[in-house]
């Protein structure tokens, strides 16, 4: 068994924030030791908990398409890697989900990065990742703008949730521009 296997089983065994969570913990995430792309995202909804794979619902179609990529690409741990900031579904509160639980990824974020020595791009997603990855509290909007300091190796992205349509129509310039780079940065990466 390798690094990246023990590290898996040792986060499928997890149970530190067992008595926060509205379920069982049941970690979920994607990872390979050669995956060339992380896709860092919050954490798992609800419908992602009962499946049990990451972004297999309207967000997940959004984001293939965003990346140009289908299902077998994407769902190809050599390929992309898929971290949230937090492994398990944290609950609901009044304005959507809860946000990650901070002891996730104080654990287990470092020894996971530490072994994706292949990567050549991060696409971040959400405010929390933003802070983790970027070491800065932007909000998405600024982040977005911001995306040629990052450029080529990480990319912001709004969630690809349909609550996001009316940010995506307010902002036309993130499919006229960002989405057209992004694609062809993945279709680079995965066919060199």
């Amino acid at each position: 068994m390798n690094n990246v296997e023990q590290l898996i089983k040792q986060v499928h065994q997890c149970h530190l924030c067992a008595s926060q969570l509205p379920y069982p913990p049941k970690p979920i995430l994607q990872i390979g030791a050669n995956a060339k792309i992380l896709i860092a995202g919050q954490a798992p909804g609800d419908i992602t908990h009962h499946k049990g794979i990451p972004f297999d619902d309207a967000s997940g179609e959004r984001l293939r398409s965003w990346l140009g990529v289908d299902k077998t690409q994407f769902y190809d741990p050599n390929l992309f890697a898929i971290l949230p900031m937090g492994f398990c579904y944290p609950g609901k509160n009044k304005g959507g989900d809860k946000p990650p639980l901070p002891i996730c990824a104080a654990t287990w974020r470092q020894p996971l990065l530490a072994q994706l020595t292949q990567l050549q791009l991060t696409i971040i997603i959400g405010k929390y990742a933003i802070a983790w990855h970027l070491q800065q509290t932007l909000s998405v909007t600024d982040a977005v703008a911001n995306n040629p300091q990052y450029w080529p190796q990480q990319i912001v992205l709004p969630h690809p949730s349909p609550r996001n349509n009316i940010w995506l129509k307010q902002h036309p310039e993130f499919a006229e521009h960002t989405l057209t780079h992004l694609k062809q940065r993945v279709q680079q990466i995965l066919t060199n």
